[in-house]
């Protein structure tokens, strides 16, 4: 069992989820209340994670953030910063490919919310703020426990992505997806099976207690 690839793979998704969420929730909800003649194009650009190829999207955030690029120039010139084969590029790369699996499941669950509610709550003098928090994240509070799971659980599983930005080095970029093919390709099936079963318990008892959750909060169902 490859311990440090689990614990580089578990902070990776725990760094994902804390800078998704919050920029997930507000999109989230715009996107579900927007009329903008632009949502459409916004909505599809979200969901381009989901039909690229993890290769085709690893190589264009690899020459998007490499040191040739100008973003990648620009970090190492003024920041002094590396964005690719270290941690902080496979975080930028699980960022990018996480965006549908953060922003989906939180947009429907803020659709599902009666447009009636969010104007009885202003005409009883709640602030827009008081009635997203008081109101609306509460009701939509299973889409987002959905996507929070649903961003944990994929960004442990990532490998195409995360080859192409970060390669395979031991206690920084190679994460528990790339070790067990790695394992695989040594013809080391015993220890490929184990951490793969490791995974497979992990994201199991990560959406029971999804679904669990849920059914305790006032969105969910009883």
């Amino acid at each position: 069992m490859d311990w440090q690839a689990l614990a580089l793979s578990v902070q990776l998704a725990l760094a994902t989820l804390l800078v998704l969420l919050p920029v997930g929730v507000l999109s989230a909800r715009w996107l579900a209340r927007s009329r903008s003649p632009a949502k459409p194009w916004l909505e599809a650009l979200v969901m381009l994670p989901l039909v690229l190829p993890p290769t085709v999207l690893g190589y264009y955030l690899l020459v998007s953030l490499g040191a040739a690029s100008p973003l990648g120039r620009w970090a190492q010139d003024t920041l002094g910063l590396s964005l690719s084969f270290n941690f902080l590029g496979l975080l930028l790369a699980s960022v990018v490919f996480n965006i549908p699996f953060m922003l989906q499941p939180m947009q429907r669950g803020f659709e599902a919310i009666p447009h009636k509610l969010i104007e009885a709550a202003t005409v009883n003098g709640l602030s827009a703020w008081a009635t997203f928090w008081r109101v609306e994240l509460p009701l939509a509070w299973p889409g987002v426990m959905s996507a929070m799971v649903l961003t944990f659980v994929h960004t442990l599983g990532e490998f195409g992505v995360v080859l192409m930005v970060g390669g395979s080095i031991p206690g920084e970029t190679r994460t528990i997806a790339i070790a067990i093919y790695d394992r695989v390709q040594a013809f080391d099936l015993h220890g490929a099976h184990l951490m793969s079963l490791t995974l497979l318990v992990f994201s199991t008892l990560a959406v029971v207690a999804s679904l669990w959750a849920g059914r305790r909060t006032p969105g969910g169902a009883r």
